[in-house]
């Protein structure tokens, strides 16, 4: 099966799955291009307007890979703003639940401020071997989402250990340079210390 198909919930919680498994320690440590498939299809498969991978680094939540539907947030790769104002943070520390249908419905002093209407949203830690957090796999919309289930929270669950799996090799075999199309690097002349990723603060020319 093309995993760019039309896929049920189901369908796509098996091709996670089987690149898990598939996913050997002598692998190619390069997160390649499946997996930013893999997360489109999930945020197609939720009708959500976007799904992220951020890191958490020096108290701020820098996003990794976004995928976005037409007319969503600006929300672009290589960009941050500050941890504890974001959902995530309140998520990954217990604060609230994983999943959330509606978050009108989350008491506003639960909440951060936030610059853009936010109604569905599914977030899980993105967690490694060691126990730590290395930031967490998000996807939310506009719009309350009543109809999101369990299943689904499971799906985005197994997509943010497939992540973890391919940052793990990253980090085991000390591969150096991020791989262009996750555009893992710091804003421009942004110097910060990465748990997994050794990136120059500044881009060289033609590289």
């Amino acid at each position: 099966m093309d995993i760019r198909d039309p896929l049920t919930a189901d369908e796509l919680g098996v091709i996670v799955s089987e690149l898990l498994v598939a996913t050997a320690d002598d692998s190619d440590p390069l997160v390649d291009d499946t997996v930013p498939q893999v997360l489109k299809l999930l945020r197609q498969r939720l009708d959500m307007d976007v799904v992220f991978v951020s890191e958490f680094i020096q108290g701020r939540r820098m996003f990794r890979f976004v995928d976005a539907a037409a007319g969503a947030p600006d929300i672009r790769a290589g960009g941050s703003n500050p941890l504890e104002e974001s959902v995530c943070q309140r998520i990954v520390d217990g604060r609230l639940p994983e999943h959330i249908p509606d978050l009108a419905q989350v008491p506003a002093d639960q909440l951060p401020a936030m610059p853009f209407r936010v109604g569905a949203h599914l977030s899980t830690p993105i967690m490694m071997t060691d126990g730590s957090a290395y930031g967490t796999l998000c996807c939310f919309s506009a719009a309350p989402s009543p109809g999101l289930r369990e299943e689904d929270l499971k799906n985005l669950r197994l997509c943010a250990t497939l992540v973890a799996k391919k940052l793990e090799l990253a980090r085991k075999q000390d591969y150096r340079e991020p791989p262009p199309d996750w555009q893992l690097e710091p804003m421009a002349g942004e110097v910060y210390e990465s748990k997994v990723w050794t990136t120059p603060s500044v881009r060289r020319k033609g590289g």
